[in-house]
């Protein structure tokens, strides 16, 4: 396993307790997993950052994936397979951290300009941010 514990930075935590405001979802994860299917319908690779995890946000791979999990690895190979990127470890869990606070990112901006005012309006978003 390529991803053991997934850590978010604090800039992610506080758009997500926006984004949980806004939606009414409650869980984390499932924010979590609509950003990071966001971003990778997003056609241009992540930009590289050094994101610093430094919030108390948590989670295991596990807990982000739930049932799917093996999917949404697999979604991350493809991805990462299609942008010329070797699937090493150490790969996989960079560009998974550069996935995950794009589209956290994607998110809190639709928000802010009222893209999204309900959990609704999630099913409407696509990849073109």
């Amino acid at each position: 396993m390529a991803i053991e514990h997934i850590r978010l930075s604090q800039q992610a935590k506080d758009q997500l307790v926006r984004l949980k405001r806004v939606t009414g979802i409650s869980n984390w994860n499932v924010l979590c997993r609509w950003a990071f299917c966001l971003s990778l319908a997003e056609p241009t690779i992540p930009a590289p950052a050094k994101i610093v995890t430094d919030s108390s946000v948590e989670m295991t791979w596990k807990v982000f994936g739930g049932e799917y999990n093996e999917i949404y690895l697999a979604l991350l190979k493809v991805r990462c397979h299609e942008d010329g990127f070797p699937r090493t470890e150490d790969t996989l869990h960079q560009q998974f951290k550069l996935h995950l606070h794009r589209g956290i990112g994607y998110l809190a901006s639709k928000a802010s300009n009222k893209q999204i005012e309900n959990v609704a309006d999630l099913f409407h978003l696509d990849g073109n941010s």
